[in-house]
């Protein structure tokens, strides 16, 4: 006990027991109160020591001043600064699921509001630990229980103790990126950052990120807007006078089809029996249907933010940054002219996103603020116990089921989106869920692939038929897009030989054409709807979706045009700078034959002029995005038809009251039906909404099937050896 007070009596010691201390209580706050969703003993270990560094680093600095006193007050101040800071987001996190940035710390003056009120009542009995520690140290000190150590520290401690900082944190960093590549330029969410570096590295990190965009816009100039409006309007596309405003009026549901890429349109399993399995085949007769129109030569164009940047094309006709995600760095901070903006104002249109997952994935909350989306259900708004979700949130078939007493709520016209997560990579699916077989490949990840898949379109058609019976179907037209590849390029020879292509010709060409993802504009009542070789990409679809329901686009900055337009350029640009057109696939300084995949080596003068013109308009197209984003651009500017927005609080979290008492709610679905609810008419095959009799059932024909397939791989293996 002595060599322990001895100890707590030098400044080294002292500082020691408050690195330790302050660690464990970060330490602890992680496991408690934050949803960091931990898997394995790698991310544990990481989250074990990410407080370490950065703690030992900021508490160094007080070993620098010589004056014991002083020493003492930095270190207490620190000390007490990294608390607050810890506490605030404890706080926050309670009520939002999300972290702190600069720009909530900044903007809480908008809503200092009963914001007192709010915090008492999140306010825990335990919250006192958070307090203890530090309380305990001021306590000890002053009381003179543990002395103040008057000797002089020598400048080589204190530089040491920065140094080991400095260490552990590069140790820290190497294990996180070691399990998440990109830890840091394809930041998606705010709780990888503190997961894995932690919650003081998370907010230096996004001061830094939150004084670069200040910067960039700090100096832009409303004469910035003028290049990208000389590009827009050159960019331009008239309508086509037969398609514009077919779908007036109509309610628009949007249904991201998660990590769909084109090749599974049509496409059949073989198993190892040689029995073929339709992958997708409600997705199928839907692309081929009379009422859609759909589109075989649709490339996504998303960067590092994948899903968010697919929502940053199709709800606002604008690219993602060239790195990192645009709805993380500048969703919550940016001026948006958003689909949903401009059809509440020009259509009287509510909009509504929904989404099984937490909405500080991709930073959704705030970037659903900033585009004016007037209801964000994610996962508060669902039963998220255990057996109901898969790793990325709710199951499709519950996802889609629960959302329809939401849904029936709002009032027409309604503009939505659903966010399914279920198709997404590694696409784990439980036995009871998968209907096919998985592919037989050395890949794991492809083998599952086709099951997800599978069941994501089940999901889908259940969906669909609670639209029928609900009489939503009828007033609606229901756009179904891919958002992102599936299958990466590193695993595509693996995949080749399922799409009878050989493995050891495979190559560039190959990888752009499996960027193709589905466009599917299905609008009931058509009835010459037809699947469409024009090129396009996800910033057309924005002004495709207006002029249907329309609305003129031509004051708007969209950096796509409509499809069915007589002029729309078929020229896809890609994030990374690589360019599609029927004609020419241009892959950096290859250029393929995009009809025969030929590369392309004699190339005359006059379509090197060509292809540069091509590369030239593409790079335009892309700068003006990136100009528009990065700088805040559309703050200078206010098209006619969002002369007369209205400033909204947004309110994600109580918005089931705000919802019932919606001015216009008569419209709603369930108003209509004089407030009978539709969502019992919902069917579903969900296996975790069967009882326990019925899951024995179905486990047991399925077992049955299998045991039937394997019996049939058999005889024919005994079959092939006799012969």
């Amino acid at each position: 006990m002595n060599r322990l007070k001895y100890f707590l009596g030098t400044r080294v010691g002292f500082f020691s027991a408050a690195t330790l201390l302050f660690w464990l209580k970060s330490y602890i706050a992680y496991q408690m109160e934050f949803a960091l969703g931990v898997a394995g003993g790698m991310q544990e270990l990481i989250l074990f020591i990410n407080p370490i560094a950065t703690t030992v680093i900021l508490f160094s600095v007080a070993l620098y001043f010589k004056k014991p006193k002083t020493a003492y007050s930095v270190l207490f101040v620190v000390y007490f600064l990294l608390t607050l800071l810890l506490y605030a987001n404890i706080l926050y996190y309670r009520e939002f699921s999300d972290f702190l940035t600069m720009g909530t710390v900044f903007g809480a003056g908008n809503v200092s509001g009963g914001l007192f009120a709010s915090t008492i009542a999140l306010l825990r009995l335990q919250d006192v630990l958070y307090w203890l520690d530090f309380a305990l140290l001021v306590w000890a000190v002053t009381t003179k229980r543990i002395p103040i150590d008057p000797r002089p520290m020598k400048k080589r401690v204190a530089i040491a103790a920065t140094t080991l900082g400095a260490a552990v944190f590069s140790a820290n960093l190497t294990l996180a990126e070691s399990d998440r590549p990109q830890l840091l330029t394809r930041t998606f969410d705010r709780n990888y950052i503190v997961k894995y570096l932690g919650l003081n590295f998370y907010t230096a990190y996004d001061a830094y990120q939150t004084f670069q965009n200040n910067q960039m816009k700090a100096n832009a100039e409303e004469s910035d807007m003028v290049q990208v409006l000389d590009y827009v309007n050159s960019h331009y596309a008239e309508p086509n006078p037969d398609m514009f405003g077919i779908a007036e009026g109509r309610n628009v549901i949007y249904i991201e089809l998660e990590s769909v890429q084109q090749f599974l349109i049509d496409y059949k399993l073989e198993d190892e029996n040689g029995e073929l399995h339709e992958v997708t085949p409600f997705l199928n007769s839907l692309f081929h249907d009379e009422a859609s129109h759909s589109f075989e030569n649709f490339f996504h164009q998303t960067g590092q933010g994948k899903t968010s940047d697919a929502e940053m094309l199709v709800e606002n006709s604008l690219y993602g940054l060239p790195q990192g995600g645009a709805f993380t760095q500048l969703g919550g901070e940016n001026t948006f002219h958003s689909t949903s903006k401009i059809l509440e104002n020009e259509g009287g249109y509510t909009s509504a996103v929904f989404h099984g997952n937490v909405g500080s994935f991709w930073n959704r909350t705030n970037t659903y603020e900033s585009f004016g989306i007037d209801y964000f259900f994610d996962a508060q708004y669902y039963d998220m116990s255990d057996g109901r979700t898969m790793e990325y949130g709710l199951k499709d078939k519950l996802f889609y089921q629960e959302s329809a007493k939401y849904l029936e709520q709002l009032p027409q016209p309604f503009y939505t989106k659903f966010m399914p997560v279920t198709h997404h990579f590694p696409y784990p699916l439980d036995e009871a869920n998968a209907d096919i077989p998985a592919a037989n490949t050395s890949d794991e990840t492809i083998n599952n692939f086709f099951v997800t898949a599978h069941y994501m379109d089940e999901a889908i058609e259940e969906f669909f038929t609670y639209l029928k019976e609900s009489g939503l179907y009828e007033n609606s037209m229901i756009v179904l897009y891919g958002d992102h590849y599936g299958i990466s390029n590193a695993r595509n020879k693996t995949l080749a030989p399922l799409l009878d292509k050989d493995p050891e010709t495979w190559n560039g060409y190959d990888n752009t054409m499996l960027q193709r993802v589905p466009l599917i504009i299905h609008i009931p009542g058509v009835t010459d709807g037809q699947v469409h070789e024009t090129y396009g990409g996800q910033t057309d679809v924005m002004p495709t979706i207006l002029h249907l329901l329309g609305v003129e686009t031509k004051d708007y900055i969209l950096m796509g045009s409509d499809l069915f337009s007589s002029n729309h350029a078929e020229m896809v640009p890609l994030r990374n700078g690589n360019v599609i057109t029927p004609k020419y696939t241009i892959l950096g300084s290859s250029v393929y034959d995009t009809d025969s995949g030929e590369l392309l080596e004699d190339i005359s003068p006059e379509e090197e002029a060509e292809i540069e013109a091509i590369r030239e308009e593409a790079n335009k197209q892309l700068s003006a995005s990136d100009s528009v984003l990065m700088k805040d651009l559309l703050r200078f500017y206010t098209p006619e038809g969002l002369e007369d927005e209205k400033e909204m609080d947004y309110l994600y979290s109580e918005q089931l009251p705000v919802l019932q008492n919606e001015e216009n709610k008569e419209t709603s679905l369930i108003e209509q039906n004089g407030g009978q609810s539709t969502a019992d008419l919902y069917e579903t095959n969900a296996p975790e909404l069967m009882t326990e009799e019925e899951l024995a059932e179905l486990m047991e024909s399925k077992h049955s099937e299998e045991n039937t397939d394997t019996s049939q791989t058999t005889e024919t293996d005994t079959d092939d050896e006799q012969s």
